[in-house]
């Protein structure tokens, strides 16, 4: 599985930006998807995902409520909508997916297999 990331950009404080994940490959409508971040210097953190049984979604608490995530499996494409973004939304935005994260450690980067090259997101004040 291949996943090709897209959509970051320049912003500024309180704009919006939709992020895309292409998959391709043997790709499963299954599979747990998901979008991580990584600031210069720090660890790359969870932000959302959706859990490949339910479609349950889980976001981190720093995002909740402004950013959601979508799949549309006919396009094998997964979104992450970014609402009033801040600075401290500016990462390196990452998409990642698998078939065998369970809800316990969805958040747990360890868990994907399959990961995207990254997208950057720079939100200015």
């Amino acid at each position: 599985v291949q996943l090709q990331a897209s959509g970051g950009g320049l912003v500024q404080a309180g704009d919006s930006l939709r992020l895309s994940c292409v998959a391709s490959g043997r790709t499963s409508s299954g599979s747990t998807v998901a979008w991580f971040r990584q600031a210069p210097g720090k660890e790359r953190e969870f932000v959302a995902a959706m859990f490949r049984r339910s479609s349950s979604i889980h976001c981190a608490d720093s995002v909740k409520g402004r950013f959601t995530i979508s799949r549309d499996n006919a396009k094998n494409t997964v979104y992450l909508q970014m609402n009033s973004l801040g600075p401290e939304d500016t990462a390196a935005y990452y998409c990642a997916a698998s078939s065998s994260v369970i809800l316990s450690n969805l958040r747990n980067r360890a868990a994907y297999n399959y990961w995207g090259q990254g997208t950057q997101v720079t939100v200015s004040s």
